[in-house]
């Protein structure tokens, strides 16, 4: 009886990584991540990617068992990058890893079909169990943003925010960060492939829901968001 090819199988299936695709439009964090991945045991980078348009071209390829996302590629919308990649590949897995605060992305990114949701500013440590926590099927969030969910079960007052952007819809979202940025009705109109009368509905909503008086005042408030973001990301890249 030879005992050596069952070792042999054995020893390969012991070695067998788990394949992930790593995506981030920045060279360095992409590679950064990348050859955290490889240092692993138990996971590998299979590829890279800049775009969800080179991410949807590499997945039949390389069938990567989780996605590393970043939520911000280019000018694509993350959570309707996400959204659209779901509905392409159902079984697919997709960890978020942005700079972009948790408290109010994570919960938009595990409703548009993410399994999870990691900062960048995390120990690496904390990024591997993240990691490792979607490849087995479990949803992962910071303690963080679990103590907030746990928060609204028990009906606890929501944390004082001068803007408390989770009000927003997804969509609403993406029009009041637009205009952060100074891009006119038409402009976002245009980039959403919607009607200015449309994008004039949304910014009445965003403002009631954020209980601003006026569209200067409107205008004042996503500058000093987009700024305050812009800010963050700049230091992450630092």
């Amino acid at each position: 009886m030879d005992l050596a090819e069952p070792m042999e199988k054995k020893t390969q299936m012991s070695v067998l990584k788990a394949r992930i695709l790593v995506a981030d439009d920045h060279p360095i964090v992409c590679q950064g991540l990348a050859d955290l991945i490889n240092r692993q045991s138990d996971v590998e980078c299979c590829a890279m990617a800049a775009s969800i348009a080179e991410v949807q071209q590499m997945l039949p390829a390389h069938k990567p068992d989780l996605i590393l996302l970043d939520l911000r590629l280019g000018a694509a919308d993350g959570l309707e990058s996400i959204k659209a990649l779901k509905a392409q590949f159902q079984k697919l897995r997709i960890l978020v890893i942005s700079q972009f605060d948790e408290s109010v992305y994570a919960e938009r990114a595990l409703r548009a079909g993410a399994l999870g949701y990691v900062m960048k500013e995390q120990a690496t440590e904390e990024v591997l169990r993240a990691i490792r926590t979607v490849l087995s099927g479990q949803v992962y969030v910071s303690p963080r943003v679990s103590q907030m969910a746990l928060a609204r079960i028990l009906e606890q007052k929501p944390r004082a925010e001068a803007l408390d952007l989770s009000t927003l819809s997804d969509r609403e979202l993406h029009v009041f960060k637009a205009i952060g940025t100074g891009k006119t009705n038409k402009q976002i109109a245009a980039e959403l492939s919607l009607s200015v009368k449309t994008i004039e509905t949304y910014r009445e909503h965003i403002k009631y829901k954020l209980r601003l008086s006026g569209s200067a005042e409107l205008i004042s408030a996503a500058k000093r968001a987009a700024s305050a973001e812009g800010a963050t990301e700049a230091g992450m890249s630092m």
